[in-house]
């Protein structure tokens, strides 16, 4: 959907990057991370900065990127990366239909806003049914053709930190 409206590649992956969490990155880091030339991540970075989308601050010689959480389009573009990554959908019917699960955590690459084509997610709490788990992961891949792959622990570790977490 979103590689559909948006046709520069390197603008998707930046989107993504930058509006699926609060992510920040500078110019060199994020064409050897895109695997891209970095004159064409610097013309996409131009372009989303004149549009108001991303901000800059400078830190030395390095100039680092962010998303502009004031642009008035920032909340309906970062839904819509949402929606094109699928974690809303999945985490909203994790968290509803698994039985007690106390949060929902995305961790990982998507967790750091790399789109690698698989979503780690940890879910804490007590009898989650696994069956229907398995069913979620199965359209998950079918839908957004991303797998899933989920750890299950019943109390929080202090070693799980998540970006996006979902629960009471």
């Amino acid at each position: 959907m979103l590689d559909s409206l948006v046709t520069s590649k390197t603008r998707v992956k930046l989107l993504l990057k930058f509006f699926s969490h609060a992510n920040s990155g500078y110019l060199r880091s994020l064409a050897k991370e895109f695997d891209e030339s970095t004159n064409s991540v610097r013309v996409e970075l131009n372009r989303l900065t004149d549009a108001g989308l991303l901000v800059s601050t400078d830190e030395g010689k390095t100039k680092i990127y962010k998303a502009n959480q004031s642009h008035p389009f920032f909340a309906e573009i970062k839904g819509m990366v949402s929606k094109f990554l699928g974690l809303d959908d999945l985490l909203e019917k994790v968290v509803k239909r698994m039985g007690n699960v106390e949060k929902a955590i995305i961790t990982g690459d998507y967790a750091n806003g790399i789109d690698s084509g698989v979503i780690e997610m940890t879910l804490i709490g007590r009898e989650i049914d696994q069956q229907y788990l398995n069913f979620l992961i199965e359209k998950t891949y079918e839908k957004i053709n991303r797998k899933v792959k989920v750890t299950i622990l019943e109390t929080e570790s202090a070693e799980v930190q998540g970006i996006l977490v979902y629960g009471k």
